[in-house]
């Protein structure tokens, strides 16, 4: 990618003191561009649209504007969170209300798939026409799915309004992470998307007691057609005040406004090219062809003999080939930028992220069922109990986040998640049954999710670390790109052992009068609870689902040692040593 959209820069511009590379003789460059400490260098110190204008906002504003900036984009966080959480609470009645719980999963894998593309994809956009604009074309996305869910009628139309709301909540989250990234210095970076991560300490408690009055009171509907009006409410406030800063700046002569001879033809065709489209829908469409098969293959007439299912399967096995030919060989702009999966701090850091959410997503996906099916969890405590495994997170990111800022270190403090992690993964086998207490089922999700906050906390800043200014946008948008690949995957295994084992071990339990009904009562959650305890309906529903959980929990904690073992190849960059040597990676008045 150009280090201007219009083509080469025409000017060129002496290198910022406060930049985290510097163009001294000492400095040793090696031949992959990073100098001898592996660290990312620009000699031209030349950046993009969207980054330098960015750096000349923050170059002019106000101590005070930049904590007003932390709190606004704080209240987006706040509200997307708050209705993600709304959204996750309510989506097994949705399904169920369309007589298809077991297709729970699909819209997950196909929205994780998409959601994980679309942050390199808007990694560009932001990069090279704005933050601003590229925040709002995922809030437009984000609101036109909310909106599609409120009014759908049909499994089919949820699905594709739940792809367009995770496409958009995803892009919001990323480009939030981006603009934070740029008001930050790597020292405090951790401690500011640690105080991000708190809303969702809020929405553990609130969001499923909100949820079930909305289900209860009104209907699910209301629920997406309030919060859509909410979210586009609370973000107007921060995009105004970008917008103004950019204008003030201008005026200061700190940013110019760049120009393009093209018409809109042209233009169409240059990003078209610039984004990879191609690429992004080649690398999409091969995880969902191969991926979800595995859990609609339950519902086609001869099961994996299925004409469409095989084509899937197959179709989605050879594009991942042709994909990374067409990447290497073809794509004048490549989508994946393959020389940073070159650095081990930077794979290691994105390929623990993928595993960390591979592992929890087989069994998480349909967790919140069993509680409530199993256990006779209300919507409320079920969701308390679901959602205290990212209550831990959120508690400690901020605790870990400061003790980076002290120590400058990551790597060692990501070992500390090792033995959490272990110890929280290795109790969801003997205690995901029936018998078990509700109490210590909430223990076990504190246990991994303290473990994977940690992974998570380090393994963001590790990306960030080794790269410039510039490289920022990108490197996030590959940090997600595998952790929606890798959830999209968990969805996948989870959705497969679900559609495939749980039908044929509750036709197997149910009692012969109630065999014919068996299809149903897999694709109901609702009539799932209705049987009463004793029943023969009621045991042959709760040691179904106790059978498949377990099996689901096995499957995920077999991942836990790839989360281990890729912190290894981190790099031990010391991030408060860094900067004190070289500068900070951003620009002006900045955290």
């Amino acid at each position: 990618m150009s280090s201007h959209p219009e083509g080469p820069a025409t000017v060129e511009r002496s290198p910022l003191p406060t930049d985290i590379e510097k163009n001294t003789a000492a400095e040793i460059t090696a031949a992959d561009g990073s100098d001898a400490s592996g660290h990312e260098t620009d000699k031209s110190e030349e950046f993009q649209n969207g980054v330098e204008r960015v750096r000349a906002i923050t170059a002019i504003w106000s101590r005070s504007t930049l904590i007003s900036m932390f709190v606004l984009l704080y209240l987006i966080h706040f509200v997307d969170m708050f209705q993600n959480y709304i959204d996750t609470t309510l989506n097994p009645y949705i399904t169920s209300s369309f007589d298809r719980h077991g297709l729970l999963t699909v819209g997950s894998v196909m929205s994780t798939a998409l959601g994980g593309c679309i942050p390199l994809a808007m990694a560009k956009a932001i990069d090279i026409w704005g933050r601003v604009e590229g925040f709002m074309l995922m809030l437009l996305i984000c609101i036109i799915g909310m909106i599609m869910k409120a009014t759908c009628q049909n499994m089919e139309t949820y699905i594709g309004a739940h792809v367009l709301y995770w496409t958009g909540h995803i892009g919001l989250l990323y480009v939030i992470d981006v603009m934070c990234a740029d008001i930050t210095s790597l020292k405090n970076r951790m401690i500011i998307f640690g105080i991000n991560g708190t809303p969702r300490i809020a929405a553990t408690f609130a969001a499923p007691k909100v949820a079930e009055l909305f289900y209860t009171n009104l209907n699910f509907r209301w629920a997406f057609g309030a919060f859509a009006i909410i979210l586009f409410g609370c973000s107007m406030p921060a995009m105004g005040v970008m917008i103004f800063m950019y204008r003030k700046a201008r005026q200061a002569g700190l940013a110019r406004k760049k120009r393009s001879a093209r018409s809109f033809a042209q233009s169409v065709a240059y990003y078209f090219v610039q984004f990879d489209v191609f690429g992004i829908l080649l690398i999409m469409f091969a995880f969902c062809l191969f991926m979800l098969p595995f859990t609609l293959v339950n519902y086609a007439p001869n099961g994996w003999k299925t004409g469409y299912i095989i084509a899937m399967v197959v179709l989605g096995i050879l594009l991942f080939p042709t994909f990374v030919v067409y990447e290497i060989y073809v794509a004048p702009v490549q989508f994946l930028p393959w020389k940073y999966l070159k650095q081990g701090t930077i794979i290691g850091s994105c390929f623990l992220y993928g595993v960390m959410f591979l592992s929890v997503f087989c069994w998480n996906a349909y967790f919140g069922s069993y509680l409530q099916v199993v256990h006779r969890q209300t919507i409320t405590n079920a969701n308390y109990i679901l959602n205290s495994f990212s209550l831990t997170s959120s508690v400690f990111g901020p605790l870990i986040g400061m003790l980076i800022s002290y120590t400058g270190n990551f790597k060692y403090i990501a070992y500390t998640g090792v033995p959490i992690t272990l110890l929280g993964t290795s109790l969801l086998i003997p205690f995901r049954s029936p018998s078990t207490n509700p109490g210590v089922l909430a223990f076990t999700q504190i246990l991994v999710g303290l473990g994977t906050g940690i992974f998570a906390t380090c393994g963001q800043l590790a990306v960030m670390a080794p790269v410039t200014h510039q490289q920022i946008a990108v490197v996030n948008a590959l940090w997600g790109l595998f952790g929606g690949f890798g959830s999209s995957i968990g969805y996948s295994i989870s959705g497969a052992m679900w559609n495939t084992i749980l039908p044929a071990e509750l036709y197997k339990r149910l009692p012969e009068e109630s065999k014919a009904r068996s299809a149903e009562i897999f694709g109901d959650m609702v009539l799932q609870m209705s049987f009463a305890d004793g029943t023969p309906e009621r045991e042959a529903i709760v040691g179904a689902y106790g059978h498949v959980q377990r099996l689901m929990v096995i499957a995920g904690s077999c991942f836990v040692p790839l989360c281990i073992a890729s912190i290894f190849i981190w790099r031990n960059i010391n991030v408060k040593k860094l900067e004190e040597e070289k500068g900070k990676q951003t620009k002006g008045m900045v955290f």
